[in-house]
C-alpha cells in the first residue's frame, strides 16, 4: 500500500492523536554526562589529594624483603605498591568470572537455539 493510498484512508477533518506526557516537577531535573563526568573528576582529585597526604606522611624507610630480595623502601611507596598489587588480583579474579560466566551463556544460547 503506497502513502497516497494509506493516506486517502485517513478521515477528512480527523486530527493526529497528541501523546500525553506528565509535565515535568519543579526543581527536579535528570543528571546528565557531564555532570557524572564532573562528580567522578571531582572525587578523583579528593582522592589524589589524599594519595598525596599519605605519601607525604609516611616518608619512613623501611626494609623490604620479598623471594630473596632485599632493598629499601619509603613506607607509602611500599604501601602503595602493596594496594595496587591487591587491586591487580582482584581485576584478575573478576575478570576471570566475568569471562566464565560468559562462556556458560553462549553455552546456554547456543544449546538452546539463540538468544531471546
Amino acid at each position: 500500500m503506497s502513502f497516497q493510498e494509506d493516506a486517502a484512508r485517513i478521515p477528512v477533518g480527523s486530527e493526529p492523536q497528541e501523546r500525553i506526557v506528565a509535565p515535568p516537577v519543579p526543581g527536579r531535573s535528570r543528571p546528565t554526562r557531564t555532570a557524572a563526568v564532573w562528580v567522578a573528576v571531582a572525587v578523583g582529585l579528593v582522592l589524589l589529594v589524599m594519595l598525596i597526604v599519605f605519601f607525604v606522611q609516611n616518608q619512613d624507610e623501611i626494609t623490604v624483603r620479598f623471594l630473596g630480595f632485599e632493598g629499601t623502601l619509603a613506607l607509602g611507596t611500599t604501601l602503595f605498591i602493596a594496594a595496587v598489587g591487591g587491586g591487580v588480583l582482584v581485576a584478575l579474579a573478576g575478570g576471570a568470572r566475568i569471562l566464565q560466566l560468559r562462556i556458560a551463556n553462549h553455552r546456554r544460547n547456543k544449546t538452546v537455539g539463540g538468544p531471546l
